[in-house]
């Protein structure tokens, strides 16, 4: 058989080897290594792989390693963990409460705002689901919310963090990006590209960011108008409004300077994202002193919780590390661009099909494992064809914000399942989400018709 042949035979064989693999339920990290050694003995065995490209391994760790942005991506978790400690999302789920309770649907609505403005400042959605899930779930069943659209708001809300900035997907997905455009343009002859970076990414999901949130505020009007005892309204008592105007100061103006800091300074060209996250995380320290909720134990429990998190991040980079060496030198790149390639519609085709391929994996696999091992195997195809990367990127974002919401393994539904009160069903939780995916589904089609929802911004800025 040809040798050709066979190599592209085994890198397919070994991608839905690690889906099937994953399903079983076994670690992400060392499947995706695991897998990846197994088939490229037997493709050494072959004579369809060389072992020696292994030795590339070491200089790319390094290379993680010493990558000054992906810096930023502990720094934007200890920010978001010390936010989540200082006790800010819980007062600005109260605040808002109160200042959109006496509309119907208004506590659906406050969720929705105070999701997004916890995403803007920190980015972590575990944390967002489990404190609007304890706060909010509560308040909600109690003023006779239809608990599928209580559950579903406060997922969809809390996954936020994951397309509006700063998220740490973008991050990695700028920087895998940056370095695939690069080599792209190169090959095309090209060695003045058009540098991209994780600050396109976030210029470029600011919008679609906030089309969502529009989209879900949206859905609750549609709720209340039509169906109004699945969200009643929450009077405030008229005691408690003396004081709201104060409490709607005191529980805005933080986090939003800290959006401002942040954000603006990495827009506006005046930081790089791992300077504007040091600052983020210092900024997040000073907020918890100005509560009284600084101490060393906060700061501990923070520390390890952002220890943990960017170590199971990373040591999944790692494995998948191991899967691209070997699925590309078998010939899996070659196999997926003659796949894309021939596909009908072109490029436009090829793009639908790779969404559409993400969409599914985010059933069954998380955020993270989906972008270290689609990406690196069809953005260079996508990007070859002519596919804007910025457009590309947040076009990814938003499609794996998804699979935070999709059942059976929504890591939202999850996180909600753990705190939610008996009463509330895993069923409820599910069939809540199912609305807002659809949401989602609308603004991916939205963005894939109007490219520039997602480009005008970044072009703006950085023109």
């Amino acid at each position: 058989m040809d040798l050709v042949l066979l190599g592209e035979i085994f890198a397919g064989l070994m991608f839905f080897g690690i889906i099937g693999f994953l399903m079983l339920g076994f670690p992400v990290a060392f499947t995706l290594a695991g897998v990846s050694l197994m088939f490229g003995l037997v493709g050494m065995w072959f004579g369809v792989f060389d072992p020696s490209n292994f030795g590339a391994l070491a200089n790319r760790y390094i290379g993680f390693m010493t990558n000054e942005v992906l810096v930023a991506v502990p720094l934007f978790i200890f920010m978001g963990v010390m936010l989540e400690r200082s006790k800010i999302a819980e007062q600005l789920l109260l605040t808002m409460g109160k200042l959109f309770g006496n509309m119907r649907g208004g506590l659906g609505m406050s969720v929705i705002i105070v999701g997004a403005l916890l995403a803007a400042s920190t980015g972590v959605v575990g944390a967002t689901v489990v404190t609007m899930g304890l706060i909010s779930l509560p308040a909600m069943l109690r003023a006779g919310y239809d608990p599928k659209l209580a559950c579903g708001v406060i997922c969809a809300s809390g996954t936020l963090g994951q397309i509006i900035p700063p998220s740490t997907v973008l991050i990695f997905m700028g920087d895998m990006l940056a370095g695939i455009n690069a080599q792209v343009q190169m090959a095309k002859g090209n060695f003045a590209p058009t540098p991209v970076s994780v600050g396109d990414l976030f210029a470029g999901a600011i919008l679609p960011g906030l089309l969502l949130v529009g989209l879900y505020l949206g859905w609750m009007i549609f709720k209340a108008i039509f169906s109004p005892e699945s969200c009643p309204a929450t009077p405030v008592p008229p005691e408690e409004k003396k004081y709201l105007a104060k409490e709607v100061v005191v529980a805005l103006v933080p986090p939003l300077a800290l959006i401002a800091a942040v954000l603006g300074s990495i827009l506006g060209g005046i930081a790089t994202p791992t300077e504007a996250a040091s600052v983020g995380a210092v900024g997040a320290m000073v907020l918890a002193a100005l509560r009284w909720r600084l101490s060393f134990r906060i700061v501990r429990e923070a520390t390890v919780s952002t220890a943990t998190i960017t170590s199971m991040v990373f040591i999944i980079l790692f494995g998948a590390s191991v899967f691209s060496i070997v699925f590309r030198l078998m010939g899996g790149d070659n196999l997926v661009h003659e796949f894309l390639s021939n596909l009908p519609g072109g490029v436009t085709g090829a793009v639908i099909v790779v969404m559409a391929i993400m969409f599914l994996l985010g059933f069954i696999l998380d955020t993270f494992e989906i972008i270290f091992i689609v990406i690196p195997i069809t953005a260079p195809i996508l990007l070859d064809l002519g596919v804007d990367p910025v457009w590309l990127g947040v076009l990814v974002g938003m499609n794996l914000q998804t699979s935070f919401l999709t059942p059976p393994f929504g890591f939202a539904l999850f996180y909600l399942r753990g705190v939610a009160p008996d009463n509330v069903t895993t069923g409820m939780i599910y069939r809540g989400a199912i609305p807002f995916v659809l949401l989602q589904v609308v603004a991916l089609a939205l963005m894939f018709l109007v490219p520039g929802i997602a480009t005008w911004l970044p072009r703006l800025l950085y023109s």
